[in-house]
């Protein structure tokens, strides 16, 4: 989300969410569900497969 200049904040109350749940999403600690995936590429303006395409951990 940082390239895209959101915060989890404005993210989770775009969504209806908490932050918390943005942020466990965010450290790959929960997945969220499929159906917000697309919700999520909406809003921050991104194909939604660069959503599931794995996180490269350098």
């Amino acid at each position: 989300m940082r390239r895209n200049g959101k915060s989890n904040k404005e993210l989770a109350e775009a969504m209806g969410l908490t932050e918390q749940t943005i942020f466990r999403w965010c450290q790959n600690k929960r997945q969220p569900p499929i159906e917000k995936l697309y919700e999520i590429g909406k809003y921050l303006k991104v194909n939604n497969r660069e959503l599931l395409n794995p996180t490269n951990w350098v």
